[in-house]
């Protein structure tokens, strides 16, 4: 587990950035957190006095007498904290904080949902997030929660990519699914850093679209799904009346499309 440190004293901080040195004395606290954020807090207000954010190294040195002496570096910017005194430090185990989502089938302590993971506060366990999943009140077999993600349908899924994997069901519900509008060659669902549709004809034909994060409502003239837009809520009547194919708005999957709509 990753720990906070916290220091407290009269200490002396010297800031050196782009607006020149700044230079404060004060009884304050200082909170090194591990990703290499610097905080100088003193007794007024939420805001520190001082701060480096993710600075690419922090260096502590002692004096052997109780005082200490934090340097954190960023690019052009520097901080020291230096204390004058006798000075209090203590170290505390910290791990994000987030929303409870379940209980871990590993050591049984809490899940919480922060930045993009589901993570364990009791032990190591962590499972990275697709940026758009919602986390569900469901539990897989393994006993993590499932979550929901939209990639041109709605797919429940294991929160741990091992156990169900989302690019295998993508690719079973839409691998194929769709030819081509530039040859006659099918449309793949590929990987490389993200999901997405190419021809099975690369390197001949480089046609290729982003996998819709949106569910799929209709066919396109061209021969492309039409995908449901972010504020689509309802879908127009036809002259007759008729429950119509697919939202008014929803858009081809090609942005640069000119056909209109299949109607059915």
């Amino acid at each position: 587990m990753t720990r906070i440190h916290v220091y407290a004293g009269d200490c002396t901080t010297t800031y050196h950035g782009g607006d020149g040195p700044r230079r404060e004395r004060g009884r304050v606290v200082v909170v090194h957190k591990p990703d290499g954020t610097l905080l100088v807090h003193d007794a007024e207000g939420y805001q520190p006095v001082a701060w480096l954010t993710r600075a690419n190294a922090v260096h502590r040195e002692t004096d052997g007498e109780g005082g200490f002496g934090l340097v954190a570096v960023k690019d052009g910017e520097r901080l020291r904290v230096e204390s004058r005194a006798d000075a209090d430090h203590a170290s505390y185990g910290a791990t994000a904080a987030g929303t409870e989502v379940g209980d871990c089938p590993d050591c049984a302590g809490l899940l919480v949902r922060a930045r993009g993971a589901v993570s364990c506060l009791d032990c190591s366990g962590e499972y990275g997030l697709p940026r758009d999943a919602a986390t569900l009140d469901s539990t897989c077999d393994c006993g993590l929660p499932r979550m929901a993600v939209e990639r041109g349908a709605r797919f429940e899924l294991c929160v741990d990519r091992d156990c169900e994997r989302l690019d295998a069901a993508v690719r079973e519900r839409f691998d194929r699914e769709w030819s081509c509008p530039d040859c006659d060659g099918d449309l793949r669902v590929l990987r490389e850093r993200t999901l997405f549709l190419g021809c099975e004809n690369h390197p001949d034909c480089e046609t290729t679209f982003a996998l819709p994060d949106r569910e799929v409502v209709g066919i396109c003239e061209c021969g492309l799904p039409r995908v449901r837009s972010d504020d689509s809520t309802d879908a127009d009547e036809s002259a007759s009346g008729a429950e119509p194919a697919y939202p008014a708005d929803a858009r081809c999957l090609d942005p640069d499309c000119t056909e209109t709509p299949e109607t059915v």
